[in-house]
């Protein structure tokens, strides 16, 4: 029975399982959107609305905790300076899944994995207004 138990194993021990969460998660946050299977984007996304939410305070103490799972500064800096100011206006809902295709070997759907919240540099390079920010 499966009862109190969270979260997908994936077929990976803890290490592995863990260790590939950090790795998707810093990739997204890094290049803000990620192709990957459905099974493992669903596991991230909890993840990553945690880190987001946490990440909106901007304080030393939370850069610090972010750290301690996140290993990768690059990572951690564009979190708390660019990607969770973009979203302190939202509560949830900070990634957005697109069904792209079915894998070729293994049948595995493949999605694609992006933060809601787009650039103000990228809106402008397709030619969509973004909201101005009311201060």
């Amino acid at each position: 029975m499966k009862h109190k138990k969270k979260g997908k194993k994936l077929n990976r021990s803890t290490h592995q399982r863990k260790a590939l969460y950090r790795s998707l998660i810093s990739s997204l946050i890094l290049k803000e959107q990620i192709k990957t299977t459905e099974s493992k984007a669903k596991a991230i996304k909890r993840l990553v609305d945690k880190l987001i939410s946490k990440a909106k305070d901007g304080s030393l103490h939370i850069r610090r905790q972010i750290l301690a799972f996140l290993p990768n500064n690059k990572a951690v800096n564009k979190l708390v300076d660019e990607v969770a100011p973009r979203f302190k206006d939202r509560v949830s809902g900070f990634t957005k899944f697109t069904k792209l295709q079915r894998r070729k070997g293994d049948n595995a759907l493949i999605v694609r994995v992006e933060l809601t919240e787009k650039k103000k540099e990228e809106l402008k390079s397709k030619g969509i207004k973004a909201k101005e920010d009311k201060k």
